[in-house]
């Protein structure tokens, strides 16, 4: 126990020093004090198993003898002593999920998927390369492009583990990019179940004025009480992204002079006379965006049914099966959207963007407060299977909206919904139902309905999915006409129409968008292999047109996307991996899409003396040539453009990987790709494009640990 304890607190100190603010380091502090609740070794083996349990526990989860008594410290151990039972549950999902101890990929550290593209630096704004529209009804301010970097509602996990559980993961980056990602859970009893994450990323990034400073914080506590009748859900979310916009370079030919030494001395369009640094401990952001949001959602039912108890050796275990459940819920949240310069250069913004500066500080900002209160019926046909029910809600929001300094907007609105699901306890079905409308206030008339089935034939022929989805919605509050407003340009005063404090030049008229959406998957895990397929038919599809200017196409138009996921074995140890996404836009629409996207990673992978397992080789993107969308720092929207078309190089890294017992150790040197020679002499600066004038990442090295406790 003592060499354990100084082992963690020898790693808070060592991280500590690369820490400045009170705050982060006091994050670090709290999740280490709790793993240090009763930790007492590193044990040597997790046994990931959601069966039953068959055997009591103490007060904090562990597993005893089931005729020991007394004191805790006095009880003889079981052979569970050394092993954990853990898994979790996705917010709203009847599927038990195991924690991945995989070291395969390098990718899976990070947070932007491989069919994404961000705005050159880790943690920046983001873009999907694939056509994913946003599906969902009612209210949404539109601005989307930090989504992949939050926590939600809808990704947070309900753990249940016999054994209190953390997680220690901190990476290092080039020019001084850190991220720290911290996770603790642990089973007070049965009943009682607390999870703790905390998420932590800077970033300086390579060019001037591209600093990123993500954090985010989640805790949820789930009980249930002794007679399984009353349950209760509490969770707390808050993140706060913070994103730098430099506009892109003045001029990307800048990049090919091998003397430019250090792409900082790059001109940008946007925050040239900021005097920040590529400093590692910086988290201001004096041009840029700022995204907050803070949510607190609590949701309580209480069941009706029939009881039960199973006696096992000597001791009786009490169940209950549930027939009728009634539930309340209770959400508020607030949401906080800005593109701020507090030290603007007019000439920058007349020359690059035809607009003038009217102070010497730039603010736009939207924030959002929402509270809804959701009521709800359960009915279970089968008294064994809580995976099948049948649910009825009825929701009230108030939305309550402060855009700019001195308006202000009050929205309310009534939604009823209703779900079925119904997962067959041999596992073999899944069907789910689900619909939602919108019956009165500002978004009446907004509705979706979606359904999948699932049929799994065994792990010869694998499983098959097939599902539809249809949304009917307002389009998102940023297009949305509403009262006056005017921004200035070197030629005019040009007046706008749009709720939005963001200046943004409306259209009038604006129609819902309706968006359906078929797919089907394929798995066959006998053969590695899984296929995926999307088709999406849309209409009024509402978008941006330029920096400034909100647009609306009426037309009819399709997108089909073709997948294929293949685990190949080349040889003993030797593995190939295969991503591959084909899409094309049928008709005439304001989108651009790659016509592929393809990930191959050639790996060396194996078990070698008792503890040592290995993974390392090549990692290679392909994105085929595209116009790709610009971003306006204005509104933080990426817009559509049809006059640049980017032709890259496939993105090369080279990982290496290894997991000795709870230890894992992730590596790899990123943009390969990078590499020219020219008049003799040799660098990393042939750069990819995100878009037509800002650069991805030149030659770039990542090297993370992550350590798992269990106590």
């Amino acid at each position: 126990m003592q060499k354990n304890i100084q082992r963690i607190f020898l790693t808070y100190f060592s991280t500590r020093k690369l820490l400045v603010k009170k705050r982060w380091t006091g994050c670090v502090l709290a999740i280490i004090l709790l793993t240090l609740m009763g930790q007492t070794r590193v044990l040597a083996q997790v046994t990931d198993d959601s069966q039953t349990q068959t055997y009591q526990t103490d007060n904090q989860g562990r597993p005893i003898a089931p005729n020991q008594t007394g004191s805790d410290s006095l009880k003889m151990r079981d052979k569970f002593e050394d092993s954990i039972t853990i898994s979790y549950r996705y917010f709203d999902s009847t599927l038990d999920h195991h924690m991945d101890s995989s070291i395969s990929d390098f990718k899976s550290r990070l947070q932007l998927p491989y069919s994404a593209n961000d705005l050159g630096n880790i943690g920046s704004p983001a873009q999907s390369l694939l056509f994913s529209p946003y599906m969902q009804p009612g209210w949404d301010e539109g601005i989307h492009s930090m989504d992949y970097a939050k926590f939600t509602l809808k990704n947070t996990r309900y753990f249940t583990s016999t054994r209190p559980y953390s997680e220690l993961g901190y990476m290092l980056g080039g020019k001084g990019e850190q991220y720290i990602d911290l996770l603790h859970t642990q089973n007070r009893n049965r009943n009682v179940n607390f999870t703790f994450e905390y998420r932590l990323l800077n970033a300086p990034g390579a060019f001037k004025n591209q600093n990123n400073a993500n954090s985010n914080l989640r805790a949820n506590v789930s009980v249930k009480s002794t007679n399984k009748r009353y349950s209760a859900n509490l969770i707390f979310i808050r993140n706060n992204l913070k994103a730098a916009t430099n506009g892109g370079l003045v001029d990307p030919e800048q990049l090919k002079d091998l003397s430019l030494g250090d792409p900082f001395q790059a001109g940008v369009k946007l925050g040239n006379s900021n005097t920040s640094t590529s400093n590692p401990f910086n988290a201001t952001v004096v041009t840029g965006n700022t995204f907050t949001d803070i949510s607190l959602y609590l949701r309580q039912s209480f069941d009706f049914g029939q009881k039960d108890s199973v006696v096992q050796d000597t001791v009786t275990y009490y169940q209950f099966y549930p027939r009728l459940r009634l539930e309340h819920s209770v959400s508020y949240s607030t949401h906080g959207y800005n593109y701020h310069d507090y030290n603007p250069t007019s000439d920058d913004y007349l020359n690059y963007y035809n607009f003038i500066v009217p102070t010497d500080t730039i603010l736009f900002e939207d924030k959002w407060k929402d509270l809804t209160n959701q009521f709800a019926i359960y009915t279970y046909p089968d008294k064994k299977n809580k995976n099948q029910f049948l649910k009825l809600h009825g929701d009230f929001q108030i939305l309550n909206g402060r855009l700019g300094e001195n308006y202000k907007i009050n929205y309310n609105n009534i939604f009823v919904g209703t779900e079925y699901r119904n997962r067959s306890k041999n596992d073999k079905w899944d069907i789910q139902l689900a619909g939602n409308l919108y019956l009165a206030g500002n978004y009446a008339g907004d509705y979706n309905v979606q359904g999948s089935l699932r049929r799994d034939f065994g792990d010869k022929l694998g499983g098959l999915e097939l599902g539809f989805m249809n949304v009917n919605r307002t389009p998102s509050f940023i297009y949305n006409i509403g009262s006056e407003g005017s921004f200035t340009t070197d030629t005019a005063k040009v007046s706008y129409h749009a709720h939005s404090d963001f200046p943004v030049i409306g259209v009038s008229d604006l129609n819902k968008e309706n968006i359906s959406r078929a797919y089907a998957r394929y798995y066959l895990p006998s053969f590695g292999l899984s296929l995926t397929g999307n088709y999406y038919f849309v209409s009024n599809y509402t978008y941006f047109k330029d920096v400034f200017t909100a647009a609306q196409f009426s037309g009819l138009f399709n997108v089909l996307q073709v997948g294929a996921q293949k685990h190949t074995r080349l040889g003993k140890f030797f593995h190939w991996y295969l991503d591959a996404d084909v899409q094309q836009r049928l008709g005439e629409a304001p989108v651009n899409l790659p016509l592929m996207i393809l990930r191959n990673r050639i790996a060396f992978e194996g078990h070698f003396y008792n503890n040592l397992y290995l993974a390392t080789g090549i990692d290679v993107r392909y994105v085929s040539p595209y116009k790709a969308d610009s971003y306006s720092p204005f509104t933080g929207q990426f817009y559509y453009q049809d006059e640049n078309r980017i032709n890259n190089r496939p993105d090369i890294s080279f990982y290496v990987n290894f997991r000795i017992k709870r230890f894992r150790f992730f590596g790899e040197l990123s943009n390969l790709n990078t590499f020219n020679y020219s008049g003799g002499s040799f660098g990393f600066n042939h750069y990819n494009y995100v878009s037509s004038n800002m650069p991805g990442q030149a030659l770039w090295l990542r090297m993370g640990v992550w350590w798992y406790f269990i106590n």
